[in-house]
């Protein structure tokens, strides 16, 4: 498994210890977060184009895709890369009502 130090730096993150400890809830609320946590970190890469990115949730301890496209059409690309990953992936996503943002609940059979 990805270090925290590495993975909260490959997010954005400066690692300190609060960050640390909700890395740690995310992963621990992470349904099967050890056979996803590469592609999690590989949707953050994709994404990056479409100026949309996966962070920590500041209200639940799950990450979340934030999707800030400047336009439309790039828009429904990263929708559709999120929705490849998890199709590819068996990763079971849950977008919020009338919002642009996805919550990444974990790996499903």
């Amino acid at each position: 498994m990805m270090q925290r130090d590495a993975m909260l730096k490959q997010l954005g993150y400066l690692p300190n210890g609060a960050l640390l400890g909700q890395l740690e809830r995310i992963e621990n609320n992470t349904t099967g977060y050890e056979k996803i946590s590469k592609h999690i970190m590989d949707l953050h890469d994709a994404l990056k184009v479409d100026n949309s990115y996966v962070a920590m949730s500041n209200t639940n301890d799950y990450f979340k895709i934030k999707i800030e496209a400047p336009s439309k059409e790039i828009e429904e690309e990263a929708h559709a890369k999120i929705r490849h990953f998890s199709d590819k992936f068996k990763v079971t996503v849950n977008q919020l009502d009338n919002k642009k943002t996805y919550y990444i609940l974990g790996f499903h059979h």
